[in-house]
């Protein structure tokens, strides 16, 4: 099998986009959209994350625990396609004109109108291939909008349900 067979296959899978984000040291906020996510147990409350090695969010996540979950709506397409672009724009900008407020736990970004908001704080990292799967501890979470349906991705695209 090919890993374009690979990807063709897995691309008819429906997920839920979401805007993983978490502050760095140096006050600087790293955002990334992903659809590798996942409820893992409601006891303890856990999430988990697939994070490409190497990527950004996945050093920041190796020496920051803290990160957030931003479940996005379908009226926040432009957020997720920003966020899913890689190294051409800088993430001072990306933030830029985004309504957000900081989480009270982790001081990530959490996007205003999200369907769902999470603070995180990761409790273990495992190997995955090219990916480390993130698993962390849900430490508050909400649901600020009720509004509007679910942002979803589906063979290479994003789409809403209607």
């Amino acid at each position: 099998m090919s890993e374009d067979e690979f990807r063709a296959a897995m691309s008819r899978l429906a997920g839920g986009v979401v805007l993983v984000t978490a502050r760095e040291d140096d006050l600087e906020d790293v955002g990334m959209t992903a659809t590798a996510f996942m409820s893992v147990s409601l006891d303890p409350p856990l999430v988990m994350v697939s994070l490409r090695n190497g990527s950004r969010m996945d050093d920041l996540l190796t020496d920051q625990p803290d990160w957030a979950v931003s479940v996005l709506s379908e009226s926040q397409r432009h957020i997720a396609g920003r966020f899913a672009m890689k190294g051409r724009i800088s993430d001072r900008l990306l933030f830029e004109d985004i309504p957000y407020a900081r989480g009270e736990v982790t001081d990530a970004p959490l996007v205003r109108g999200a369907l769902a908001v999470l603070e995180c704080r990761t409790e273990q990292r495992v190997p995955a291939g090219d990916h480390t799967l993130v698993i962390g501890r849900v430490l508050t979470a909400g649901v600020p909008s009720a509004e509007g349906g679910p942002l979803m991705y589906f063979r290479g695209r994003y789409r809403t349900l209607g």
